[in-house]
């Protein structure tokens, strides 16, 4: 069994207390912290709220907590934490438990939020489209008096976002800079005039005339992306019966492709963005109405996949976890997609050329083919 003490816990102490916090998923002698100077930042300016003259029991709303550093020090205020990650929501129930706290409520990203809400707290991650959708479902549960406040580091606040504040929320001004974070402060105008809410949105596939549906945080959202392009061009095919992960489907472009050149095979969705598996479900029903069935998963990985399970597995791994880059979530895909493959069973994988994949799976299953490539992409066949 492995001992909890392998990994890395860090202590965050603020003017709610310190608190004991780990990274997740857990990985062996992990270097970065599981919260940054933008968390320490509004946690500051939380504790200096006179809560108590308007409201004794504020109703809080924390969006984008990734590791639950932010739930797990204002958690006396029982907040309830909007996200679109699954791995964030395990994140913030493991390091409730490690602080001994019980659980907060979690609604994932496409769950109607139950407003007013007194204090909003905002952490500002990369994605522009997602940071609209979000403005724009929480205006609807606002009031006079509602505090916003939007957080990040400063790398993460331009005026793209800024003015987003300013046109959906109403008047918007940061704070200066600390520990390079900073602060935005929103004042709610229930008379703004917005536009309608843009997501989600929509293309068509060239070539093969499907309509593809895309929630606001699914990558590539406006089109078909050149990696994503080249990975359906050399989907195989089989006429066998035969169970297909497509994992980190995003919009499910890459499953709706095997299923339909492999006519007999169940498709097997997984992705940890609930926004992403929504999408793909939504597209697969659209392409190939009730006749057709598919499991759609929202998970870490394939860690709640049965092992030896599946005859193939296609995957274009992300290379960084909002902003932390690195090849371990690949190592993870490539680790457990091993476990659930049946034997002879195969991963196709796609990346950039210099990633260095092929390495990595020669060094996990003892064999890597190139299958084909181009200026910038290869797609590599392991057999287990």
């Amino acid at each position: 069994m492995t001992d909890i003490t392998d990994y890395m816990q860090t202590s965050l102490t603020t003017s709610q207390g310190t608190f004991s916090l780990s990274r997740y998923p857990l990985r062996k002698h992990e270097q970065l912290r599981a919260w940054d100077a933008a968390d320490e930042l509004v946690l500051e300016h939380v504790a200096t709220l006179n809560t108590d003259a308007a409201n004794s029991s504020p109703k809080v709303l924390i969006i984008n907590d990734q590791f639950g550093a932010l739930g797990v020090a204002l958690h006396a205020f029982t907040p309830t934490l909007v996200g679109d990650s699954f791995i964030a929501q395990q994140a913030i129930e493991y390091n409730l438990a490690q602080n001994n706290l019980t659980d907060l409520p979690f609604l994932n990203s496409l769950d109607p939020l139950s407003g007013p809400y007194d204090i909003v707290i905002i952490k500002v991650q990369k994605s522009l489209a997602q940071l609209e959708e979000q403005l724009y479902k929480l205006h609807q549960h606002l009031h006079d008096n509602s505090i916003i406040i939007g957080c990040a580091m400063v790398k993460m606040i331009h005026n793209s976002n800024i003015q987003l504040f300013e046109n959906i929320i109403g008047p918007t001004k940061t704070s200066l800079a600390k520990k390079k974070a900073r602060l935005i402060f929103s004042n709610f105008n229930k008379g703004i005039s917005r536009k309608p809410n843009p997501y989600p949105q929509s293309f068509t596939l060239e070539d093969i005339d499907w309509k593809i549906l895309n929630h606001a945080n699914v990558f590539s959202r406006a089109k078909l992306d050149i990696g994503c392009r080249f990975f359906i061009e050399h989907i195989p095919s089989s006429k066998a019966s035969r169970n297909i992960i497509d994992l980190g489907c995003g919009n499910g472009i890459v499953g709706m492709v095997a299923a339909r050149n492999n006519p007999n095979a169940t498709i097997h969705f997984y992705d940890e963005s609930y926004m992403a598996v929504a999408s793909a479900e939504f597209n697969f029903q659209q392409v190939f109405g009730p006749c057709r069935t598919a499991n759609f998963n929202v998970a870490d990985c394939l860690g709640s996949a049965a092992e030896d399970s599946v005859d193939l597995i296609l995957n274009n791994p992300p290379f960084h976890q909002q902003n932390a880059i690195g090849d371990f979530i690949a190592w993870q895909m490539f680790s457990q997609s091993y476990r659930v493959l049946a034997s002879t069973g195969e991963l196709w994988v796609i990346g950039n050329t210099h990633l260095g994949y092929a390495q990595k799976l020669k060094k996990l299953f003892g064999n890597c083919q190139k299958v084909v490539s181009n200026s910038k992409f290869e797609i590599l066949r392991a057999v287990k």
